[in-house]
């Protein structure tokens, strides 16, 4: 008599806006983790916020089953109420979880009542940045907390996130992987010919206009003296933001600020093209905008810190003050085969460590550890 086949070992997502990828990081690794397990013999369930009222929809998009919930808004609260109405459901099936992000980790003590193995990607250091007020950074805080010792087992996507989650729990509760990215070997030039740029005449920066990822500072830096070159500058600036407006006003007529841009191809080709990355990011972990200009094969110049050192490695360069960056931009405009050479080490960098196989093939493993038994436990 044949013997049934093995049951397909099942994950559901949960923590993001869901697949497929749409919005930033975290919705990109999802899209990436669910179609990796789904080609590897898994049943992946990936939860979807949408905004709206109406049913529940359960669909399938390349293999990856979605469970799309309609809530009202599109702003924080709205997000809380998502993250609860998937978590309830999820609780409800008894299978392994993976949540990304701890914004609302105190749900997850539902999955935890409820014998449902959960590991949480703990993301940055979310209540140390800036851009917080007091009730934000608190919330923040008390769910880091929470994530800590709620979640069953914690990745970590930076050696100093892994620290930063040992002063709470023991260390072999805590694995670390960090994000990856696709490798970028060539790109058609005409989308950045459309936006008024000149393949390998510019310089790029990309993330969102905060304090915290240090715009004004590069902003102000490349606009102290004529460079021939020029900086484009990803992210939507609001007329009525004063740190927008200062950013803009700090601004030479080198600088061209493009607005925020999410279509893929557009974003390559303007990876693929640039002279340099400039990243200012001053806090958080593994940021996978930097992994993305490593697999572009960027010469990356970044903030000075432990974050930004650890994923970009040897090769990059750092500064940290607007001065120091001043005299750096002008170090490396000049010198064609130094930026080469910081070229080459990006790549190495990439393929080294950062690459989607690698990070992926090292979630597997893990996930399949926590895979529950026939009896329900793992």
């Amino acid at each position: 008599m044949e013997q049934s086949a093995q049951p397909k070992p099942v994950l559901r997502i949960l923590g993001t806006r869901g697949v497929p990828a749409a919005h930033g990081g975290f919705e990109t690794f999802a899209e990436q983790l669910a179609l990796h397990l789904v080609a590897q013999g898994w049943r992946v369930i990936v939860y979807c916020q949408e905004e709206g009222r109406g049913p529940w929809v359960e669909d399938v998009w390349q293999g990856v089953e979605r469970v799309r919930i309609p809530v009202a808004g599109n702003g924080a609260k709205s997000t809380i109420v998502f993250d609860w109405l998937a978590t309830r459901h999820a609780a409800r099936q008894r299978e392994l979880c993976l949540t990304l992000g701890y914004n609302t980790a105190l749900f997850c003590a539902l999955l935890r009542v409820s014998g449902v193995p959960n590991l949480i990607n703990m993301d940055g250091i979310e209540w140390s940045r800036a851009k917080w007020g007091a009730l934000a950074k608190s919330w923040f805080w008390l769910n880091d907390w929470a994530g800590c010792w709620l979640g069953d087992h914690l990745v970590a996507d930076h050696p100093e996130i892994k620290a930063h989650l040992a002063s709470r729990v023991r260390a072999d509760k805590i694995t670390t992987i960090a994000y990856g990215a696709e490798r970028i070997d060539a790109a058609d030039a005409a989308p950045v010919q459309a936006l008024g740029l000149q393949p390998g005449q510019y310089l790029t920066l990309i993330a969102r206009p905060e304090p915290e990822n240090s715009i004004l500072e590069v902003v102000s830096a490349f606009s102290r003296q004529r460079r021939g070159v020029r900086l484009a500058v990803l992210g939507n600036y609001s007329p009525g933001q004063a740190y927008h407006q200062a950013v803009k006003s700090a601004a030479s007529d080198e600088v061209s600020f493009l607005g925020a841009i999410y279509d893929k191809t557009v974003v390559q080709s303007l990876r693929f093209h640039s002279l340099a990355y400039v990243h200012g990011h001053q806090v958080g972990g593994t940021n996978p905008s930097l992994v993305e200009a490593l697999g572009a094969g960027n010469a990356v110049i970044a903030h000075d810190n432990r974050f930004n050192r650890w994923v970009a490695g040897e090769g990059g360069r750092y500064f940290d003050s607007v001065a120091g960056l001043d005299a750096l931009l002008g170090e490396l405009l000049a010198d064609p085969a130094a930026l080469a050479e910081m070229r080459a080490a990006s790549l190495a960098r990439f393929e080294a460590a950062l690459t989607w196989p690698k990070i992926l093939g090292a979630y597997e493993l893990l996930l399949r550890r926590w895979l529950p038994r026939p009896g329900g436990s793992p």
